[in-house]
């Protein structure tokens, strides 16, 4: 494995560990409603709303990706492991199991997505991976959690902007492997 693949592969795992955390915060903390003793709220369409940790989901569901085209197979099962814990750990208590089944789904949907396809075309890997993850994500969450599925469109396409806006980036990566000869893991 090269240095500079190395090294990319192990920011893109502490983004995608810090992307928890993150989630966890802004639900909280950051949105153009905030609830009291409820989520933060932003807007992902005109009259659509959704949790402001949507965000941090949709990019950790990309990031995960890149943690898996660096450091390979392995390193993104335990990074998806090692974020279902801290998803229990961070989530609030009523939220424990919901969080961390959901996480542990949608990123292990991802991966399954995502593996087959990432050799042949980065950008459609990406794109695929992280529709199928954010579905799998927002069903879960949402069914575990509340039972009710009412917020299923404000939360798929808040994650789904994340990965649409990861796109060009995936793009530019695959185009920027390509150059100096780096092979996915």
């Amino acid at each position: 494995m090269t240095g500079t693949r190395r090294l990319e592969g192990f920011l893109a795992l502490l983004a995608f560990g810090l992307t928890i955390p993150a989630a966890n915060w802004l639900i909280g903390h950051a949105g153009t409603v905030c609830a009291p003793q409820g989520p933060c709220l932003i807007p992902v369409a005109p009259g659509v709303m959704a949790p402001s940790g949507v965000l941090m989901i949709g990019l950790a569901l990309v990031l995960r990706d890149l943690v898996q085209r660096r450091l390979g197979l392995g390193y993104a099962w335990a990074a998806i492991l090692a974020g279902a814990a801290l998803s229990a750990l961070l989530a609030p208590p009523a939220l424990v199991l919901a969080s961390a089944a959901a996480f542990l789904l949608s990123e292990t949907a991802d991966l399954l997505v995502y593996t087959p396809l990432q050799r042949r075309n980065l950008v459609l890997a990406v794109l695929a991976s992280g529709a199928v993850g954010l579905v799998v994500d927002s069903v879960f969450f949402l069914g575990i959690a509340f039972g009710d599925l009412a917020y299923l469109p404000g939360q798929v396409l808040g994650k789904l902007w994340m990965v649409l806006l990861a796109l060009p980036l995936a793009a530019w990566l695959r185009r920027a492997d390509a150059r100096r000869g780096i092979l996915p893991a």
